[in-house]
Protein backbone atom coordinates (compact mmCIF):
# COMPACT_ATOMS: atom_id res chain seq x y z
CA UNK A 1 0.00 0.00 0.00
CA UNK A 2 1.69 3.30 -1.07
CA UNK A 3 0.64 5.82 1.64
CA UNK A 4 1.62 10.16 0.89
CA UNK A 5 1.03 13.21 3.09
CA UNK A 6 0.14 16.57 1.88
CA UNK A 7 0.33 20.18 3.17
CA UNK A 8 2.32 23.33 2.81
CA UNK A 9 5.36 21.84 5.04
CA UNK A 10 6.22 19.81 1.72
CA UNK A 11 9.12 21.72 -0.78
CA UNK A 12 6.98 22.70 -3.83
CA UNK A 13 8.62 19.93 -5.96
CA UNK A 14 7.68 17.45 -3.07
CA UNK A 15 3.82 18.54 -3.66
CA UNK A 16 4.04 18.48 -7.29
CA UNK A 17 4.98 14.95 -7.36
CA UNK A 18 2.06 13.93 -4.85
CA UNK A 19 -0.34 15.61 -7.27
CA UNK A 20 0.46 14.02 -10.20
CA UNK A 21 0.83 10.46 -8.44
CA UNK A 22 -3.09 11.23 -7.16
CA UNK A 23 -3.93 11.76 -10.82
CA UNK A 24 -2.39 8.92 -12.27
CA UNK A 25 -3.67 6.79 -9.12
CA UNK A 26 0.09 5.66 -7.69
CA UNK A 27 -0.91 7.05 -4.36
CA UNK A 28 -3.41 4.33 -2.42
CA UNK A 29 -4.13 6.48 0.92
CA UNK A 30 -2.83 10.05 0.74
CA UNK A 31 -2.95 12.05 4.15
CA UNK A 32 -3.04 16.00 4.12
CA UNK A 33 -4.47 19.22 5.29
CA UNK A 34 -6.47 21.46 3.72
CA UNK A 35 -4.52 21.25 0.81
CA UNK A 36 -6.03 18.12 -0.38
CA UNK A 37 -9.29 19.95 -1.34
CA UNK A 38 -7.78 23.14 -3.43
CA UNK A 39 -9.05 23.04 -7.12
CA UNK A 40 -5.63 21.90 -8.59
CA UNK A 41 -6.22 18.51 -6.97
CA UNK A 42 -7.57 15.44 -9.26
CA UNK A 43 -7.94 12.16 -7.93
CA UNK A 44 -8.26 9.01 -10.36
CA UNK A 45 -10.56 6.75 -8.34
CA UNK A 46 -11.50 8.50 -4.75
CA UNK A 47 -13.73 5.84 -2.72
CA UNK A 48 -13.26 6.63 1.06
CA UNK A 49 -12.50 10.39 2.51
CA UNK A 50 -11.91 10.14 5.97
CA UNK A 51 -12.89 13.74 7.90
CA UNK A 52 -10.71 14.52 11.20
CA UNK A 53 -11.09 17.30 13.29
CA UNK A 54 -14.72 18.35 11.38
CA UNK A 55 -14.84 21.56 12.91
CA UNK A 56 -11.63 23.28 11.24
CA UNK A 57 -13.43 22.80 8.03
CA UNK A 58 -15.64 25.70 7.34
CA UNK A 59 -18.98 25.43 5.27
CA UNK A 60 -16.97 26.44 1.81
CA UNK A 61 -14.63 23.82 2.52
CA UNK A 62 -17.14 21.53 3.22
CA UNK A 63 -18.92 22.38 -0.15
CA UNK A 64 -15.71 21.37 -1.86
CA UNK A 65 -14.99 18.49 -0.56
CA UNK A 66 -18.77 17.27 -1.60
CA UNK A 67 -17.56 18.15 -5.31
CA UNK A 68 -14.78 15.89 -4.78
CA UNK A 69 -16.92 12.89 -5.93
CA UNK A 70 -20.52 12.14 -5.86
CA UNK A 71 -21.73 9.39 -3.52
CA UNK A 72 -18.63 8.47 -1.98
CA UNK A 73 -18.45 6.92 1.25
CA UNK A 74 -17.24 9.43 4.22
CA UNK A 75 -16.55 9.34 7.80
CA UNK A 76 -16.61 12.24 9.63
CA UNK A 77 -14.92 12.87 13.01
CA UNK A 78 -14.42 15.34 15.81
CA UNK A 79 -14.62 15.83 19.75
CA UNK A 80 -16.72 18.39 19.34
CA UNK A 81 -19.22 18.77 16.34
CA UNK A 82 -20.04 22.05 15.24
CA UNK A 83 -24.28 22.82 15.73
CA UNK A 84 -24.92 22.53 12.17
CA UNK A 85 -23.30 18.98 11.62
CA UNK A 86 -25.05 17.79 15.06
CA UNK A 87 -28.29 18.98 14.19
CA UNK A 88 -27.82 17.48 10.72
CA UNK A 89 -26.74 13.93 12.78
CA UNK A 90 -30.17 14.48 15.47
CA UNK A 91 -32.48 14.72 12.66
CA UNK A 92 -31.59 12.08 10.19
CA UNK A 93 -29.46 13.54 7.39
CA UNK A 94 -26.31 12.28 9.17
CA UNK A 95 -25.36 8.54 10.79
CA UNK A 96 -24.28 9.28 14.48
CA UNK A 97 -22.02 7.36 16.72
CA UNK A 98 -20.57 8.35 20.06
CA UNK A 99 -17.55 7.28 21.84
CA UNK A 100 -18.12 8.02 25.27
CA UNK A 101 -14.93 6.02 26.56
CA UNK A 102 -12.23 8.27 27.46
CA UNK A 103 -8.28 6.69 27.27
CA UNK A 104 -7.42 4.51 30.61
CA UNK A 105 -5.53 6.61 33.64
CA UNK A 106 -7.10 9.90 32.44
CA UNK A 107 -8.27 12.52 34.64
CA UNK A 108 -10.39 15.30 34.32
CA UNK A 109 -8.87 18.72 33.06
CA UNK A 110 -8.97 21.16 36.54
CA UNK A 111 -10.91 24.22 34.77
CA UNK A 112 -11.10 27.75 36.15
CA UNK A 113 -12.83 30.81 34.93
CA UNK A 114 -10.81 34.03 36.52
CA UNK A 115 -10.55 37.06 35.48
CA UNK A 116 -6.87 38.30 34.30
CA UNK A 117 -4.30 38.69 36.62
CA UNK A 118 -0.80 38.25 37.03
CA UNK A 119 -0.91 36.44 40.30
CA UNK A 120 -2.94 33.94 38.86
CA UNK A 121 -0.33 33.41 35.91
CA UNK A 122 2.11 32.89 38.14
CA UNK A 123 0.92 30.53 40.24
CA UNK A 124 -0.66 28.49 37.33
CA UNK A 125 2.91 28.89 35.80
CA UNK A 126 5.55 28.32 39.46
CA UNK A 127 2.92 25.14 39.96
CA UNK A 128 3.46 23.10 36.60
CA UNK A 129 7.73 24.42 36.74
CA UNK A 130 7.64 23.15 40.36
CA UNK A 131 6.64 19.64 38.94
CA UNK A 132 8.95 19.99 35.93
CA UNK A 133 6.60 20.48 33.19
CA UNK A 134 5.41 22.42 30.66
CA UNK A 135 3.01 25.44 29.90
CA UNK A 136 1.31 26.11 26.66
CA UNK A 137 0.21 30.15 26.95
CA UNK A 138 -2.06 30.65 23.96
CA UNK A 139 -2.29 34.47 22.74
CA UNK A 140 -4.31 34.98 19.88
CA UNK A 141 -2.97 37.96 18.76
CA UNK A 142 0.13 38.27 16.60
CA UNK A 143 1.42 41.47 16.76
CA UNK A 144 1.29 41.53 20.78
CA UNK A 145 2.82 37.96 21.14
CA UNK A 146 5.79 39.48 21.62
CA UNK A 147 5.08 41.52 24.09
CA UNK A 148 3.01 38.99 26.02
CA UNK A 149 6.02 36.66 26.15
CA UNK A 150 8.14 39.91 27.71
CA UNK A 151 5.84 40.30 30.63
CA UNK A 152 6.37 35.92 30.97
CA UNK A 153 10.11 36.34 31.42
CA UNK A 154 9.95 39.25 33.63
CA UNK A 155 7.71 37.02 35.70
CA UNK A 156 9.94 33.97 35.72
CA UNK A 157 13.48 35.64 34.55
CA UNK A 158 14.98 32.00 34.74
CA UNK A 159 12.56 30.03 32.24
CA UNK A 160 12.86 29.25 29.08
CA UNK A 161 10.45 30.75 26.72
CA UNK A 162 9.51 29.64 23.12
CA UNK A 163 6.96 32.04 20.62
CA UNK A 164 5.34 30.09 17.73
CA UNK A 165 2.34 31.22 15.45
CA UNK A 166 1.03 31.21 12.22
CA UNK A 167 2.86 33.62 10.22
CA UNK A 168 6.15 32.26 10.73
CA UNK A 169 8.18 30.45 8.06
CA UNK A 170 7.32 26.71 8.15
CA UNK A 171 10.59 25.63 9.07
CA UNK A 172 11.24 28.17 12.01
CA UNK A 173 8.04 27.14 13.11
CA UNK A 174 8.78 23.28 12.74
CA UNK A 175 12.24 23.78 14.69
CA UNK A 176 10.44 25.86 17.61
CA UNK A 177 7.89 23.10 18.01
CA UNK A 178 10.49 20.06 18.06
CA UNK A 179 12.75 21.94 20.59
CA UNK A 180 9.56 22.01 22.77
CA UNK A 181 8.96 18.96 22.41
CA UNK A 182 12.31 18.17 23.36
CA UNK A 183 12.01 20.65 26.61
CA UNK A 184 14.53 22.85 25.28
CA UNK A 185 11.84 25.44 26.71
CA UNK A 186 9.58 25.55 29.50
CA UNK A 187 6.87 27.83 28.18
CA UNK A 188 5.24 28.15 24.89
CA UNK A 189 3.58 31.57 23.69
CA UNK A 190 1.62 30.56 20.89
CA UNK A 191 -1.95 31.64 18.87
CA UNK A 192 -4.12 28.56 18.45
CA UNK A 193 -1.97 26.69 16.15
CA UNK A 194 -1.73 24.20 18.65
CA UNK A 195 -5.45 23.27 18.63
CA UNK A 196 -5.13 20.51 16.96
CA UNK A 197 -2.61 17.70 16.10
CA UNK A 198 -0.34 18.52 19.34
CA UNK A 199 0.63 15.36 21.94
CA UNK A 200 3.30 16.49 23.86
CA UNK A 201 2.47 14.21 27.44
CA UNK A 202 4.55 17.03 29.47
CA UNK A 203 2.44 19.73 29.10
CA UNK A 204 0.01 19.78 31.08
CA UNK A 205 -0.99 23.87 32.31
CA UNK A 206 -2.55 25.92 29.61
CA UNK A 207 -3.30 29.12 29.79
CA UNK A 208 -5.58 30.93 27.64
CA UNK A 209 -5.53 34.70 27.26
CA UNK A 210 -8.65 36.78 26.36
CA UNK A 211 -10.83 33.03 26.60
CA UNK A 212 -14.16 34.86 25.60
CA UNK A 213 -13.14 35.50 22.05
CA UNK A 214 -12.67 31.73 21.31
CA UNK A 215 -15.76 30.06 20.62
CA UNK A 216 -16.96 26.42 22.20
CA UNK A 217 -15.70 24.04 20.73
CA UNK A 218 -11.64 26.36 20.05
CA UNK A 219 -12.13 26.51 23.83
CA UNK A 220 -12.39 22.72 24.23
CA UNK A 221 -10.04 21.85 21.66
CA UNK A 222 -7.35 23.76 23.17
CA UNK A 223 -8.21 22.05 26.78
CA UNK A 224 -7.40 19.17 25.54
CA UNK A 225 -3.80 19.58 24.32
CA UNK A 226 -3.27 19.07 28.22
CA UNK A 227 -3.95 15.87 30.09
CA UNK A 228 -3.15 13.56 28.30
CA UNK A 229 -1.32 11.35 30.34
CA UNK A 230 -1.96 10.03 33.94
CA UNK A 231 -0.81 13.42 35.34
CA UNK A 232 -3.02 16.29 36.43
CA UNK A 233 -3.45 19.05 34.31
CA UNK A 234 -4.87 22.47 34.42
CA UNK A 235 -6.59 24.71 32.12
CA UNK A 236 -7.08 28.51 33.07
CA UNK A 237 -9.40 30.84 31.19
CA UNK A 238 -9.08 33.73 31.39
CA UNK A 239 -10.92 37.33 30.97
CA UNK A 240 -10.33 41.21 31.37
CA UNK A 241 -13.44 41.89 32.99
CA UNK A 242 -16.84 40.01 33.50
CA UNK A 243 -19.23 43.46 32.71
CA UNK A 244 -17.00 43.59 29.55
CA UNK A 245 -17.92 40.39 27.89
CA UNK A 246 -21.00 39.33 25.89
CA UNK A 247 -24.32 37.49 27.14
CA UNK A 248 -23.10 34.55 24.79
CA UNK A 249 -19.51 34.40 26.13
CA UNK A 250 -20.27 34.31 29.29
CA UNK A 251 -22.27 31.33 28.36
CA UNK A 252 -19.53 29.88 26.40
CA UNK A 253 -17.49 30.60 29.79
CA UNK A 254 -19.63 29.01 32.03
CA UNK A 255 -20.17 25.80 29.28
CA UNK A 256 -16.67 25.05 29.21
CA UNK A 257 -16.68 24.96 33.21
CA UNK A 258 -19.62 22.94 33.79
CA UNK A 259 -18.78 20.42 31.01
CA UNK A 260 -15.32 19.36 32.19
CA UNK A 261 -15.94 16.04 32.48
CA UNK A 262 -13.90 13.26 30.55
CA UNK A 263 -15.79 12.65 27.45
CA UNK A 264 -17.76 15.45 27.69
CA UNK A 265 -17.21 17.22 23.81
CA UNK A 266 -21.27 15.89 22.87
CA UNK A 267 -22.46 17.16 25.83
CA UNK A 268 -20.78 20.85 24.84
CA UNK A 269 -21.67 20.19 21.39
CA UNK A 270 -25.15 19.82 22.51
CA UNK A 271 -24.66 23.36 24.43
CA UNK A 272 -22.74 24.78 21.63
CA UNK A 273 -25.94 23.74 19.43
CA UNK A 274 -28.81 25.94 22.07
CA UNK A 275 -26.20 28.69 21.86
CA UNK A 276 -25.57 29.27 18.41
CA UNK A 277 -28.71 27.72 16.67
CA UNK A 278 -28.51 24.96 13.76
CA UNK A 279 -27.09 27.12 11.17
CA UNK A 280 -29.01 27.69 7.22
CA UNK A 281 -28.21 23.89 6.41
CA UNK A 282 -28.63 24.29 2.74
CA UNK A 283 -26.63 27.87 2.72
CA UNK A 284 -23.24 29.08 3.60
CA UNK A 285 -24.63 31.06 6.58
CA UNK A 286 -23.02 29.48 10.04
CA UNK A 287 -25.58 30.31 12.33
CA UNK A 288 -29.54 30.42 12.13
CA UNK A 289 -32.70 30.30 13.60
CA UNK A 290 -35.78 28.16 13.43
CA UNK A 291 -37.55 30.88 15.49
CA UNK A 292 -40.10 31.99 12.35
CA UNK A 293 -41.33 28.07 12.01
CA UNK A 294 -40.76 26.60 15.21
CA UNK A 295 -37.58 23.64 15.64
CA UNK A 296 -40.12 20.99 15.58
CA UNK A 297 -42.07 22.09 12.50
CA UNK A 298 -38.78 22.99 11.06
CA UNK A 299 -37.00 19.34 11.92
CA UNK A 300 -40.71 17.51 10.46
CA UNK A 301 -40.19 19.60 7.00
CA UNK A 302 -36.51 18.96 6.81
CA UNK A 303 -37.30 14.83 7.46
CA UNK A 304 -40.25 14.33 5.04
CA UNK A 305 -38.06 16.32 2.36
CA UNK A 306 -35.40 13.90 3.15
CA UNK A 307 -37.46 11.04 2.78
CA UNK A 308 -39.34 11.95 -0.44
CA UNK A 309 -35.89 12.13 -1.36
CA UNK A 310 -34.60 8.55 -0.37
CA UNK A 311 -38.29 7.26 -1.53
CA UNK A 312 -37.38 8.81 -5.07
CA UNK A 313 -33.73 6.90 -4.98
CA UNK A 314 -35.36 3.98 -4.76
CA UNK A 315 -38.10 4.44 -7.31
CA UNK A 316 -40.76 4.73 -5.03
CA UNK A 317 -44.08 6.87 -5.27
CA UNK A 318 -43.84 10.40 -3.12
CA UNK A 319 -46.84 10.22 -1.31
CA UNK A 320 -48.51 13.53 0.44
CA UNK A 321 -48.86 12.73 3.89
CA UNK A 322 -50.73 15.91 6.44
CA UNK A 323 -48.38 16.88 9.21
CA UNK A 324 -50.62 18.33 11.85
CA UNK A 325 -49.96 21.42 13.28
CA UNK A 326 -51.28 21.58 17.23
CA UNK A 327 -50.92 25.29 18.93
CA UNK A 328 -52.30 24.57 21.91
CA UNK A 329 -51.10 27.12 24.79
CA UNK A 330 -49.58 24.27 27.23
CA UNK A 331 -46.23 23.64 28.76
CA UNK A 332 -45.21 20.31 26.67
CA UNK A 333 -41.63 19.28 27.23
CA UNK A 334 -39.26 16.62 28.78
CA UNK A 335 -38.17 18.20 32.29
CA UNK A 336 -34.79 18.51 33.20
CA UNK A 337 -35.69 17.14 36.32
CA UNK A 338 -37.31 14.04 34.94
CA UNK A 339 -34.17 13.20 32.61
CA UNK A 340 -31.01 15.04 33.83
CA UNK A 341 -28.81 13.67 31.13
CA UNK A 342 -29.13 16.34 28.09
CA UNK A 343 -28.16 13.51 25.71
CA UNK A 344 -30.45 11.39 27.01
CA UNK A 345 -33.30 14.03 26.96
CA UNK A 346 -32.45 14.85 22.80
CA UNK A 347 -32.98 10.79 21.57
CA UNK A 348 -36.03 10.94 23.75
CA UNK A 349 -37.23 13.64 21.87
CA UNK A 350 -35.93 12.29 18.42
CA UNK A 351 -37.98 8.77 19.30
CA UNK A 352 -40.90 11.24 20.21
CA UNK A 353 -40.58 13.10 16.52
CA UNK A 354 -40.69 9.49 14.91
CA UNK A 355 -43.42 8.62 16.24
CA UNK A 356 -46.49 7.54 13.36
CA UNK A 357 -48.95 5.55 15.06
CA UNK A 358 -50.58 4.96 18.83
CA UNK A 359 -48.30 1.57 18.83
CA UNK A 360 -45.00 3.73 18.23
CA UNK A 361 -46.94 6.03 21.15
CA UNK A 362 -47.04 3.49 23.83
CA UNK A 363 -43.71 1.41 22.90
CA UNK A 364 -42.19 5.34 24.16
CA UNK A 365 -44.89 5.14 26.92
CA UNK A 366 -43.98 2.56 28.28
CA UNK A 367 -40.14 3.23 27.82
CA UNK A 368 -40.39 6.21 30.00
CA UNK A 369 -42.39 4.67 32.49
CA UNK A 370 -39.93 1.77 32.72
CA UNK A 371 -36.44 4.00 32.63
CA UNK A 372 -37.59 6.91 34.47
CA UNK A 373 -40.72 6.20 36.84
CA UNK A 374 -44.26 8.33 36.27
CA UNK A 375 -44.13 11.00 34.09
CA UNK A 376 -44.63 14.87 35.20
CA UNK A 377 -47.55 16.63 33.55
CA UNK A 378 -45.38 19.04 30.98
CA UNK A 379 -44.57 15.82 29.68
CA UNK A 380 -47.72 14.27 30.13
CA UNK A 381 -48.68 17.02 27.79
CA UNK A 382 -46.55 16.55 25.24
CA UNK A 383 -47.41 13.01 25.07
CA UNK A 384 -51.00 13.99 24.71
CA UNK A 385 -50.27 16.30 21.86
CA UNK A 386 -48.52 13.30 20.13
CA UNK A 387 -51.82 11.42 20.76
CA UNK A 388 -53.60 13.95 19.11
CA UNK A 389 -51.76 14.51 15.94
CA UNK A 390 -52.32 10.78 15.24
CA UNK A 391 -55.69 10.88 14.85
CA UNK A 392 -55.80 14.51 13.27
CA UNK A 393 -53.54 12.87 10.83
CA UNK A 394 -55.75 9.96 10.12
CA UNK A 395 -58.96 12.56 9.71
CA UNK A 396 -57.06 14.66 7.28
CA UNK A 397 -56.97 17.38 9.43
CA UNK A 398 -53.98 19.75 9.21
CA UNK A 399 -54.37 21.81 12.24
CA UNK A 400 -55.77 22.61 15.71
CA UNK A 401 -55.66 25.82 17.40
Amino acid sequence: INIDMLSRFRTKQEQKKVIDDLEEGKVDIIIGTHRLIQNDIQFKDLGLLIVDEEQRFGVLHKERIKKLKESIDSLTLTATPIPRTLHMSLIGVRDLSVINTPPEDRFPIATYICRRDDKVITEAIRRELDREGQIFFVHNRVRSIQKIARDLNRLFPKARIGIAHGQMAEEQLEDIMIDFLEKKYDILVCTTIIEIGLDIPNVNTIIIDDAHKFGLSQLYQLRGRVGRTDRRAYAYFLYPSYRSISDTAKKRLQAIKEFSELGSGFKLAMRDLEIRGAGNLLGKEQHGSVGEVGFNLYCRLLEEAIKELREEEEGKEKKEKITPVIDIKIEAYIPGGYISDLKQRVLIYKKLAEIKDLEDLERVKEELRDRYGIYPRELRNLLEIIYLKIFLRKLGIGSLV
